[in-house]
């Protein structure tokens, strides 16, 4: 049975080079996003709309920049990525709006494409450039 290519393809995503302390700092931010993401859908299951507003909000929206030192680790950032970042962090901060807004209205969709928006924007980043 044929397992695809004998040796692995090409890396072209673009190299960010980090200090050890500032490379590690950010892998953890990025588990924390995907922690908070995981979080979030667990809130929208149980239709607990403050809560995934607040979790998006506080965790990866705008008012997470200092949270996550995004000003000791953003000069190091190719500026597409700092822009890539900046989107993400816009739209979560977004989401928390359109989701607590579903309290009122009941109606979850909105908030399903706004944090679409925000998974797009990990995507992006992901698929354009590496830490080392």
């Amino acid at each position: 049975m044929d397992r695809g290519p004998a040796h692995a393809p090409e890396d072209l995503r673009t190299l960010v080079e980090l200090p050890d302390e500032l490379r590690l700092h950010m892998l953890a931010n990025m588990r924390d996003h995907l922690l908070a993401l995981q979080q979030i859908q667990e809130a929208l299951a149980g239709d607990e709309f403050e809560t995934a507003a607040q979790i998006a909000e506080q965790r990866l929206g705008m008012t997470s920049l200092e949270r996550h030192g995004a000003h000791a680790v953003g000069p190091f950032m190719p500026e597409a990525m700092r822009m890539t970042g900046t989107e993400m962090h816009r739209a979560a901060s977004q989401f928390a709006v359109t989701v607590s807004d579903a309290s009122a209205t009941g109606d979850v969709r909105p908030a399903l494409a706004d944090l679409a928006r925000v998974t797009a924007q990990c995507v992006a980043c992901h698929e354009g450039f590496r830490v080392q």
